[in-house]
C-alpha cells in the first residue's frame, strides 16, 4: 500500500511561520502527520515560536533544510554551490540547531533546490551527509535534465557511493512555487522546464499560465497520487513551501482537498523519518540511539 507524506520546505523568515499556523490547524483537523524541513537560520530568531507551534505535536517530524539554504553543489538553474568544509558546515549546523531547538534527533535533510539525480555519483557529498549522522537525505527533486515535474522515483540507499545506510528519499511532482509562478520572476529560473515527451501531460497547467485556484492545484496533486498508487510506489510526497502556500491559498483549501482525497483512498499518512525507519529497519534504530541517545 502506498503511503502519503506531507512535507514542507520551511525556508523564509516571517511568511513561513505565519503559514505554518494554518498548516498545523489543517493537519490536526485531519489527524495527519507531517515533516517540516526547516532552515536552521530561521530558528535563531523564531525558534521559540516554531517550538511552540510544531514541537509540541509528536506527529510532526522536524528535519533539516541546511543551516542557511545555500546551494551545496553547482546547479544548472542556480549558482555555483559550496564544497568542502563550507558545505560540511552547512550540513552539520543545520542538524545541530534543529536538535538544540526541539530537543530531539534530526534524522534527515532536504537539500535546497535539489538535483535531477539526487547525490548519485558524488561520494564526497554523500559521505559528508552520512558523517554528521543523517539516516536519509531528500535531494532527488527534479525530472531528467532538471525538468519538472519530478518523476515518481522510489527511495534507494547510496550503496554505490560507499554509504549503504544512507537512504535517498525522493519527492515527487511540481515544485508548487514554480507551478504558481512564484519563482518565475528571477533571472535564475527559466520558464521552459517541462520535459519532452511529457511524462505527466495531464499535470501541465493549461494555456501556459500559472494555476489560479486551490482546486486546480488539487487536480494536479491527484495525478501524482493516483499514478503512485497505480505504480505501487512505497510513498508519494509533493514539494511544498509554506511561504508559497500561504501567498496563494491562505486558508489552505488545497491541503483540505488533498488530505480528504488521501483519506478517501485509504492511504496511510506518514513522515519521512517513519518511512526511513520502515526501509532501514534495525539499522535505523541503532543510528537513532547512537546519534541522540
Amino acid at each position: 500500500m502506498t503511503r502519503y507524506i506531507a512535507a514542507y520546505d520551511t525556508e523564509m523568515p516571517g511568511s513561513c511561520l505565519a503559514a505554518c499556523r494554518r498548516i498545523r490547524e489543517v493537519h490536526e483537523e485531519y489527524s495527519f502527520p507531517a515533516t517540516f524541513f526547516i532552515v536552521g537560520q530561521l530558528l535563531e530568531n523564531e525558534g521559540a515560536e516554531y517550538l511552540t507551534l510544531l514541537g509540541e505535536n509528536p506527529s510532526f517530524e522536524i528535519a533539516s533544510h541546511t543551516y542557511s539554504h545555500q546551494l551545496l553543489r553547482d546547479h544548472p538553474l542556480g549558482v555555483p554551490g559550496l564544497t568542502g568544509a563550507q558545505r560540511e558546515g552547512e550540513i552539520r549546523l543545520g542538524k545541530e540547531i534543529i536538535e538544540q531547538t526541539f530537543g530531539r534527533a534530526c534524522l534527515g535533510m532536504r537539500v535546497p533546490w535539489g538535483f535531477a539525480d539526487g547525490l548519485r555519483g558524488d561520494p564526497e557529498f554523500v559521505n559528508q551527509v552520512a558523517a554528521v549522522g543523517f539516516g536519509y537525505v531528500s535531494s532527488l527533486l527534479w525530472g531528467p535534465d532538471f525538468t519538472l515535474p519530478a518523476l515518481l522515483e522510489p527511495p534507494f540507499p547510496y550503496t554505490s557511493e560507499g554509504c549503504p545506510d544512507l537512504w535517498e528519499m525522493p519527492a515527487h511532482g511540481w515544485h508548487e512555487n514554480v507551478l504558481k509562478g512564484h519563482s518565475l520572476d528571477t533571472d535564475r529560473m527559466p520558464r521552459r522546464l517541462v520535459a519532452w515527451p511529457m511524462p505527466f501531460p495531464e499535470a501541465v497547467p493549461l494555456r501556459g499560465r500559472p494555476i489560479e485556484t486551490p482546486e486546480e492545484e488539487f487536480a494536479i496533486n491527484r495525478v501524482f497520487i493516483d499514478r503512485a498508487v497505480e505504480q505501487k510506489l512505497p510513498y508519494v510526497s509533493l514539494i511544498w513551501h509554506p511561504w508559497s502556500l500561504g501567498r496563494f491559498d491562505p486558508g489552505m483549501k488545497m491541503l483540505e482537498l488533498t488530505f480528504s482525497y488521501v483519506r478517501e483512498l485509504g492511504l496511510e499518512p506518514t513522515t519521512y523519518s517513519d518511512e526511513w525507519r520502515h526501509l532501514a529497519g534495525d539499522n535505523a534504530t541503532r543510528k537513532i540511539h547512537l546519534d541522540f541517545g
